[in-house]
């Protein structure tokens, strides 16, 4: 059920036992990496293992510090969502990690941690993982309109369309993405210029040895 590794420590190898032997049927396997303890749970489970993590008298993580994802494109379950609870109460922290799938939901766990409101709306907006039950699931950080999911791996880093203030429509208005600079020549001083003499193939003539210093007279005997 638990993987070890070289510098997991006694304490958190129990904790981990201790959480498996409890909620065996939510817990797929857990273990140490950077001196924390990590669950691997199912999507269908998070809600129950979340209030477990908040409920139990060992556990107390009462706060949610956050929800975040990461994107593995080459994996059948593409995203992993990652939460991280800490207790105040034990002076522990715990990380509970999803694999989930392109076109698979998540439960929302708004009802466990309020916080998570606002931390499952930027993932849905950054990844396009949906959350079920989650009572305003929108954008947070791009705009309504926004076409995709910036923190895809496949999403292009110049985005699709990009926007500027028209002057006769007096509004912001897209427009597809136009990367003009790529046409340009530049020479490290003007991105307007052509390298011109910057950049000449004709190599600067060597600069002249200087003079040898003059021989020391010796000192006439008296």
């Amino acid at each position: 059920m638990s993987h070890i590794e070289d510098d997991m420590t006694p304490s958190l190898a129990g904790f981990g036992d201790y959480i498996v032997g409890l909620v065996p049927d939510r817990v797929q396997s857990f273990f140490v990496a950077h001196d924390e303890l990590v669950l691997i749970a199912d999507a269908s489970h998070v809600v129950s293992l979340l209030t477990f993590l908040r409920d139990d008298e060992n556990c107390l993580f009462s706060q949610l510090m956050d929800v975040t994802a990461v994107d593995f494109p080459e994996r059948i379950d593409r995203f992993e969502v990652v939460y991280n609870l800490l207790s105040l109460k034990k002076n522990k922290r715990i990380r509970v990690k999803l694999n989930v799938a392109e076109d698979v939901s998540v439960p929302s766990v708004n009802d466990v941690y309020p916080s998570a409101g606002w931390f499952e709306r930027e993932v849905w907006d950054m990844y396009g993982i949906f959350f079920d039950n989650h009572p305003d699931l929108r954008r947070i950080l791009t705009d309504y309109g926004f076409d995709g999911h910036p923190q895809r791996k496949d999403f292009p880093l110049t985005g699709y369309v990009e926007l500027r203030y028209d002057e006769d429509q007096k509004r912001v208005v897209y427009e597809k993405v136009k990367l003009n600079q790529a046409y340009r020549s530049f020479d490290f001083t003007s991105p307007w210029e052509g390298p011109g003499e910057y950049l000449s193939a004709t190599p600067a003539p060597a600069a002249p040895a200087p003079a040898p210093a003059p021989a020391p007279t010796p000192a006439k005997a008296s």
